[in-house]
């Protein structure tokens, strides 16, 4: 019998595309019977104008498992990235297909403010982005990454992307 699975967070940064479409998906994956399910249940009905909370769909009418809700970040979906990232983490091996059925996931999704603008956007790399976001997000999440012990002997070497404080202590 697979381990269960309460409470499991992670997160990913994966860029490499034109501007704006980077995806930083961060996950809680646990029991649809626990804290998980109750907040997704929260969620889904507490809607907030702007950031709508969607279930991932390969399609209209084909939910994934683990069932996934998005909680956008900003304006804007990348609905169908988001459920082939399950997926794949399945496949993967990554969430147990044993637990598909009990296991609920909650992804905050997180698209540039300015992708809407952007000029003969190629979706296709959107897609792919965030489909691999998602499934590295989640991969993470299972393995519990990065480690406590990783991120003490890393602290002071990790410069934040929007916060870059030299050792001098000026910005």
């Amino acid at each position: 019998m697979a381990e269960r699975i309460v409470l499991r967070t992670g997160e990913a940064l994966v860029a490499g595309g034109p501007t704006g479409t980077a995806a930083e998906p961060e996950v809680i994956i646990g029991a649809l019977d626990g804290p998980v399910g109750t907040a997704m249940a929260t969620l889904l009905g507490s809607q907030v104008k702007g950031h709508t909370r969607v279930f991932a769909l390969l399609n209209t009418d084909v939910q994934v498992r683990p069932a996934t809700l998005m909680v956008s970040k900003v304006t804007g979906t990348v609905q169908a990235a988001i459920a082939h990232g399950v997926l794949d983490a399945v496949r993967a091996g990554d969430l147990p297909r044993s637990q598909v059925n009990e296991l609920g996931i909650i992804c905050a999704v997180w698209l540039a403010p300015g992708i809407v603008d952007v000029v003969d956007l190629d979706h296709r790399v959107l897609f792919d982005i965030h489909r691999n976001g998602m499934a590295k997000a989640i991969a993470k999440a299972m393995r519990h990454e990065p480690s406590i012990d990783w991120l003490l002997e890393n602290q002071d070497k990790v410069v934040h992307r929007y916060f870059q404080m030299g050792l001098d202590g000026k910005i």
